[in-house]
């Protein structure tokens, strides 16, 4: 299969995912701030088999959503651009600087108060916000320029899911975990064995994730195993890899992501208490919109300084930055790592209001400079 065209695939369904979720988000605040918002709030707290709606999507549908970012990390490990050291290198060292700059400047001002373990809300990027963004800027946008982003934002992603394991888990089950393992291990054995039947290791899939989900570590890690259970093969259409990649591009982007949003941004301004002043979501708004491009593109710059990569010979680094502003989206998962970094409701949704205030900014002003500092290709 050539890579190629599985970047433009890939490009292609988030773009057309970015524009869906800034479409229900918009369609959601307007719900919860209308005569309506009641009923509205109430659809996300309907009881189904002991939990409410809102928890099956963030524990449940979200898993397959991370499946997927699973077998796309693994396809760019394989094949596509991290599969090339060099070429991986310059993503690499702007995901690392956009995930530790913003996660600094939010502790420096939340250290030592209640609010600390939100530190990994602003080190997010939401791929599909931000290659919606870049994708309304059409042939003004290098190839390479996109190649960067996504690879960044997978990066990204990856780094997340790192964090949400090791520093969001309250709880642990050993029990359980040693079980949720074990399944992983039987998974593994079977890739080695070279079954290549989807159905089995979409049953242990299904057994992994419920005794996850009682261990105490986040169910949703179970996506991520999974997808690196699956086999690969050489990568062609006939993988079971690549044809489960594929089914799912749709239903996450048209149905689970859009879910998501909308069940976490029944957001009710007027009752909110929320102020750019506390330390919360100042930690959170600066480490998206200012932290993001500065980390990005510092690290990028010392990577290059040493050597250790390079920038690709059509960009220029007022198209590094530019990217790097949209890096700041930080949505659905700096959402996902709000629901586990805070208990109470009144913290929850200041941090939303933050995250959401945060990546307007950070999408307009990437939009904008974009916009301003490149040329329709003739």
């Amino acid at each position: 299969m050539n890579p190629s065209k599985l970047f433009h695939d890939f490009f292609e369904s988030e773009k057309a995912g970015g524009l869906v979720l800034v479409f229900v988000t918009a369609v959601s605040l307007v719900l919860a701030n209308s005569p309506w918002h009641a009923g509205y709030a109430s659809l996300w707290h309907l009881e189904l088999a002991g939990h409410h709606l809102a928890h099956w999507i963030n524990d449940g549908l979200m898993t397959i959503f991370f499946l997927l970012i699973g077998l796309e990390l693994e396809r760019e490990i394989y094949q596509g651009e991290l599969s090339d050291l060099k070429k991986a290198a310059l993503p690499i060292f702007g995901a690392m600087g956009g995930m530790l700059v913003p996660a600094g400047i939010f502790l420096l001002l939340n250290c030592g108060t209640p609010t600390q373990s939100g530190a990994g809300i602003p080190m997010a990027t939401d791929i599909a916000f931000a290659i919606g963004i870049l994708s309304l800027l059409g042939n003004r946008i290098p190839l390479s320029l996109k190649v960067f982003l996504t690879a960044l934002a997978v990066i990204d992603d990856l780094g997340a899911i790192l964090v949400i394991a090791v520093c969001y888990t309250s709880s642990l089950s050993f029990l359980n975990l040693s079980i949720a393992l074990l399944i992983f291990g039987l998974l593994l054995m079977l890739n080695r064995l070279k079954i290549n039947k989807l159905l089995p290791y979409l049953v242990g899939g299904v057994a992994m994730w419920y005794f996850m989900l009682q261990s105490g570590v986040h169910a949703t890690i179970t996506g991520i195993l999974l997808a690196f259970a699956i086999p690969f093969g050489d990568g062609n259409e006939d993988s079971i890899s690549y044809r489960l990649q594929h089914f799912l591009h749709r239903p996450v982007a048209f149905v689970i992501l859009p879910l998501f949003a909308m069940a976490n941004t029944n957001i009710a301004f007027g009752s909110s208490e929320f102020s750019l002043d506390s330390r919360n979501s100042l930690g959170i708004v600066l480490g998206l919109v200012i932290g993001k491009p500065l980390g990005i593109v510092l690290f990028s710059y010392i990577g290059t300084y040493l050597r250790w990569c390079a920038l690709p010979g059509d960009l220029k680094w007022k198209n590094i930055l530019g990217a790097a502003m949209l890096g700041g989206i930080g949505f659905t998962m700096s959402i996902f790592i709000t629901l586990l970094a805070f208990d109470g409701e009144s913290v929850v949704t200041e941090s939303k209001i933050a995250i959401l205030v945060a990546s307007v900014v950070s999408g307009v002003l990437g939009f904008v400079y974009l916009r301003l500092t490149t040329k329709k290709a003739a």
